[in-house]
């Protein structure tokens, strides 16, 4: 396939994205203790607008000062305070030419670190499979959440659309909606984590409302003109087989509906993001939100090689691609792509959580304890 499509430009909504290569999400745990965003944030995500990113994409962001929290040193989006510390991280990245989008986020009961509260919420009393993760700080089994009441639902949609405002007010060019990963949008959708007898449980329907209202609410705030996406995947953080239980017409009912409402554009993620995503001879993830939701995608997994990247837009399966841990590997791989540079593989204990943040983290936890 010609690498070449990679470096043609594209839109989101009324931006223009001079190629197809954004970075994805991925949780750094560097911010300040009170969820302040620092310099050292300002330096990891300004150089990748210095490698020839398109587009930046925040890690998780959290919402609020109340359950939204996932991790300690997780930066937020809750207060007057969080939002001028994001504003010359978001103007370094802007300056150097790429677009920048917070995904908010709300962990649910996926969260292992919470400054406001030791407690967590989600859809129903079902904890998270598997374990907290150790390189974040947690350890142990998830603690049963509770039960999100319809005040409590409220709570969640104010805060979202609360977070997106600020998002604006800091200077983001638009907000990703964390629907993925066993978060809490991810948790209504999960049937295995929400067996609610409301309208928010049962039916994918169902399951799919509060997503649904959320993406309004954020959309009657934030105007017309400004980029909302939604990130979307099966796989959970503690729980990479989970699949949705009726595969590729699940699929359909999900992306079908994500495409009736005023979003932008949906980014998928997968183990791998070119392999068939519902079984032999299925569509990828991203080539099934393409085909039924009509929104530009963004394809996430194993795509980090110019070859598969390719392969995905060129086949038009996506319109972007997103990396992590390659991007990690390679802060400035748009620019060794187009000048045919060897790329550098990722190594977990280099490149994930570099000794100075590991250092800082293992600091702030012994203050919190």
């Amino acid at each position: 396939m010609n690498q070449k499509v990679l470096f043609t430009p594209s839109k989101i909504k009324n931006k223009t994205l001079a190629n197809r290569f954004i970075v994805a999400p991925m949780t750094r745990i560097s911010a300040e203790k009170d969820g302040r965003a620092n310099e050292t944030m300002q330096h990891y995500y300004e150089r990748y607008a210095k490698g020839g990113y398109s587009a930046v994409i925040s890690e998780g962001i959290y919402l609020d000062e109340s359950y939204s929290q996932g991790y300690y040193n997780q930066p937020g989006l809750a207060n007057d305070e969080h939002t001028n510390a994001w504003k010359p991280v978001v103007k370094a990245v802007q300056d150097k030419g790429a677009l920048m989008i917070a995904q908010l986020m709300h962990a649910g009961g996926q969260s292992q670190g919470n400054i406001y509260t030791g407690e967590t919420i989600a859809p129903s009393t079902a904890a998270p499979k598997g374990e907290q993760l150790g390189f974040y700080g947690g350890y142990g089994s998830f603690q049963t959440p509770q039960s999100a009441q319809d005040e409590d639902l409220k709570q969640i949609k104010k805060a979202f659309v609360q977070s997106a405002l600020r998002a604006k007010e800091a200077g983001f060019d638009g907000v990703e909606l964390h629907g993925a990963n066993g978060y809490l949008l991810d948790q209504f959708l999960t049937d295995y984590l929400n067996y609610r007898k409301d309208a928010y449980g049962g039916t994918v329907e169902n399951r799919l409302r509060l997503i649904l209202e959320v993406i309004d609410e954020v959309r009657a705030a934030v105007g017309e003109s400004y980029i909302i996406g939604i990130r979307m995947s099966q796989i959970k953080v503690t729980d990479s087989d989970h699949k949705w239980a009726d595969g590729e017409k699940e699929a359909e009912a999900i992306f079908s509906a994500l495409g009736n409402t005023s979003l932008n554009y949906v980014h998928v993620t997968d183990g791998d993001g070119s392999a068939p995503a519902f079984g032999e001879n299925s569509r990828t993830l991203a080539e099934a939100a393409k085909v039924f939701g009509k929104l530009p995608v963004i394809a996430n997994g194993g795509l980090g090689t110019p070859e598969k990247a390719a392969a995905v837009i060129g086949n038009d399966e996506a319109d972007f691609i997103s990396l992590g841990t390659s991007a990690l590997a390679n802060p400035d791989l748009p620019n060794k792509v187009e000048k045919e540079k060897r790329l550098q593989e990722f190594d977990f204990e280099k490149t994930l959580l570099p000794q100075a943040e590991i250092k800082e983290h293992e600091l702030n936890q012994q203050l919190v304890k």
